[in-house]
Parts: structure tokens; C-alpha cells; sequence
């Protein structure tokens, strides 16, 4: 069952998709919609539609006050170099998952090969300590990608 912050996280993405990669919203107005406090808006901007995630929040405070929501996305040959310094030397599993998801939605990955990039390095980290975990992560998330964009 959906919860509150996955129905507007999902209504904000499809204004997004709609407008063309961007929207100005106002927070109230946002939260008198769904019938909530403002505060559950900035959750949802705060763990939803973060840069990880391929978002860019700017707000405005004050009466003319707004939300701009920009999504950028991964575009071009070198995209996979731009993951690959974005990746550093460790990366948690839920940001390398956040740049799995950025990629295929880019276009640069198809969804099958991120999945598979996924399971192989979930595999291989699982039962690791960190921070070893995240080293390896990065190791192999960095090396699958390169695999995958000579494929």
C-alpha cells in the first residue's frame, strides 16, 4: 500500500515528466491538495528528489515564495566516465542504486543490464564489513559500467 509520501513523490514526478523536466510549485499549495502539514512536502523533497536521485530543489521563501523541482538527466558518451568520478572510491548500496536508476533513465543502461549490474555487485558486497563494502562497491559498479558502455 502506497503511503502518503510515495503519492505525492509520484504526483510530482509526473508534473515533472509533463513540463519537461521542471516545475515551480508552491508548498502550501502542494500540501492543502493532499490534505497534509508542509512539513511532509519537505520530506518528500528531502528524500525523494535529492541530487543523488538526479534532482535539483531551489526554493524561495516568502509570499511570492516557491519550489523549483529540476530533474536532470545523464546524457552522452561520456556519461559513464561522469558515474564513474561521481562513484569516487566508495559508494553505499543506496546510492549506487540511485545512479543505476539516473542511468537507465537517461537511457544510457538499459534496464536488464542495470538490474544485472545490480545483483553482481549486491552479491559480491553482501557480508562484507564496511567500510570494505563500499570500496569494493565502488570497485566493481565502476568496472561493470565501463563493461557495459563497451557492449
Amino acid at each position: 500500500m502506497a503511503t502518503l509520501a510515495d503519492i505525492i513523490e509520484s504526483h510530482l514526478k509526473k508534473l515533472i515528466a509533463m513540463s519537461g523536466d521542471e516545475i515551480e510549485i508552491r508548498r502550501c499549495d502542494v500540501a492543502e491538495q493532499f490534505d497534509c502539514v508542509p512539513s511532509q512536502i519537505n520530506y518528500v523533497l528531502e528524500t525523494r528528489f535529492t541530487p543523488q536521485q538526479g534532482y535539483v530543489v531551489e526554493s524561495r521563501r516568502g509570499g511570492g515564495g516557491y519550489i523549483r523541482i529540476t530533474r536532470y538527466v545523464v546524457h552522452g558518451h561520456d556519461s559513464i566516465e561522469e558515474a564513474a568520478r561521481e562513484i569516487g572510491s566508495r559508494i553505499d548500496a543506496a546510492k549506487a542504486d540511485s545512479l543505476l536508476l539516473r542511468l537507465v533513465d537517461g537511457g544510457i543502461l538499459k534496464r536488464r543490464t542495470a538490474g544485472l549490474i545490480r545483483a553482481i555487485v549486491k552479491d559480491e558486497t553482501s557480508g562484507l564489513e564496511a567500510p570494505l563494502d563500499q570500496m569494493v562497491r565502488a570497485k566493481l559498479l565502476k568496472a561493470l559500467l565501463r563493461l557495459a558502455q563497451h557492449s
